[in-house]
């Protein structure tokens, strides 16, 4: 027998904490386009490039990475496909200290985070200062699964999370906005959650 009372389990989302169209999940799950890539960290290398792409103004192997100045921060998190995970945890190195570490005033506007497996995604410059980009290490005080984007992962809590870049493994500084790989198919070019920007035209 099931009384009324135990029907509906799903929570009424806090709508000062999760965007419209999202529901709120404690699980995490896993949407990735293709295989899962499994980098040894003796061969895990993250670059700074610039405009023309074909030039690395900083670049980092994972024991100078791990000594670069961190940050810890719980966030909440918004998929595009309506999940949303709250008060998750994670440590990395935000893009403010990599580009002080480089000795860099961001070069051009645009960037696109490249990533093992080919993926790739567009992001304005502005999305990633003032301590609202890292690349992420940890997530809830231990080493990122690779399921879940590890050995690092682009974070960018304040946009949908096809932004926050699995397996990256840097950022091309560009002059011009151009579409990564979601983009190309038809998702926004840039995925603000309250604004509910899934796709071009929304």
């Amino acid at each position: 027998m099931i009384t009324r009372g135990f029907r509906n389990k799903r929570q009424r989302p806090d709508p000062s904490r999760v965007p419209p169209g999202q529901y709120v999940t404690s699980d995490f799950p896993v949407l990735s386009a293709g295989p899962t890539p499994r980098t040894s960290l003796d061969d895990w290398s993250f670059a700074l490039r610039d405009v023309d792409g074909d030039g690395e103004l900083a670049t980092w192997g994972w024991k100078e990475f791990l000594a670069l100045p961190s940050t810890p921060i719980a966030v909440d998190i918004h998929c595009v496909t309506s999940w949303s995970k709250l008060d998750t945890r994670w440590r990395g190195v935000t893009i403010d200290a990599l580009l002080e570490a480089a000795g860099l005033d961001p070069p051009a506007p645009y960037v696109t985070a490249f990533c093992d497996g080919g993926y790739t995604t567009n992001l304005a410059v502005e999305d990633l200062l003032d301590g609202r980009g890292m690349v992420a290490y940890e997530f809830d005080g231990a080493p990122i699964e690779p399921e879940h984007g590890g050995p690092a992962r682009l974070l960018v809590p304040h946009l949908y999370f096809w932004k926050s870049a699995k397996w990256v493994r840097g950022l091309q500084f560009m002059e011009e906005d151009e579409p990564g790989f979601w983009e190309t198919h038809g998702y926004h070019l840039r995925g603000d959650p309250w604004k509910e920007e899934r796709y071009a035209g929304d």
